[in-house]
């Protein structure tokens, strides 16, 4: 007979084998309860899964704490993964929160879109060419032209992944700033980005959209041709990650800073 949990938990993996496999093994072991009664969700993939799926419980407005578990590659979000006491693992968990950025995008039609992103916000070029964007923060303009190949604002949590591989820094988790950091900058030359307070605003406008297009990119969705796009935090719709004591995100966040 399978162990009751408590709270009442749902299941969702990726269609990866092993993470299939995965799900099959623990819904044998415990019982699962549909999403729409879940207290809690277990998650089974890697960290593109994971951002999927908390993608979803914002689309749906049903915001549940997930518990994830490592069946792909990187696992930075993610605990180990385990089929034994499952349920001790829920109940001694660490919690975090972490507000999402949402992104306001403008096209050169016209078409506005908003959408949510947990790791970052990209600005990137689509073409050859390299793209020209004005950076403002609430409405004053800090930086009247970057020449790039992009452009990213990342939260703390999402510091460790594009943010980090453009150079850009490493952000405690409480540290309540965004990272607005250049993607391959060509002028000015020595800016090599900036640590924003997450109170504030920040804007984008494409100097030459037409001649130069942009998309924007919140996680793993686009919007391409954009002319103008605003970031902000939402603290309004925070997202709970749930993780083993020995392996809390902070800790990991702060441990990445002296990675080599």
């Amino acid at each position: 007979m399978a162990d009751v949990l408590d709270p009442p938990a749902g299941l969702v993996a990726s269609s990866a084998e092993a993470a299939q496999g995965a799900e099959a093994e623990l819904r044998r072991r415990y019982e699962f309860v549909p999403l729409e009664e879940a207290e809690i969700v277990v998650a089974l993939g890697g960290d593109g899964f994971l951002l999927h799926t908390l993608h979803q419980m914002l689309e749906s407005k049903r915001l549940r704490p997930v518990f994830g578990m490592n069946l792909g590659t990187v696992g930075f979000l993610m605990n180990d993964w385990r089929v034994e006491d499952l349920q001790g693992r829920l109940s001694r968990a660490k919690s975090f929160a972490v507000p999402p950025l949402i992104m306001d995008a403008t096209t050169v039609a016209g078409e506005r879109s908003y959408n949510f992103a947990i790791n970052e916000v990209s600005l990137l070029r689509e073409t050859r060419q390299t793209a020209l964007i004005e950076i403002s923060v609430n409405g004053r303009v800090v930086l009247p032209e970057l020449v790039c190949d992009g452009v990213l604002a990342a939260t703390p949590a999402g510091s460790t992944a594009y943010n980090f591989s453009a150079q850009g820094p490493i952000l405690p988790l409480g540290s309540k700033m965004v990272a607005l950091t250049p993607i391959s900058p060509f002028r000015p030359r020595r800016w090599r980005g900036a640590l924003i307070p997450d109170d504030l605003s920040i804007g984008f406008r494409v100097l030459d959209p037409r001649k130069r297009p942009v998309s924007a990119v919140a996680d793993q969705i686009e919007v391409r041709d954009v002319s103008t796009v605003e970031v902000r935090v939402d603290r309004s719709t925070a997202l709970t990650l749930l993780f083993d004591p020995e392996h809390a995100l902070d800790e990991r966040i702060a441990a990445e800073q002296f990675a080599f």
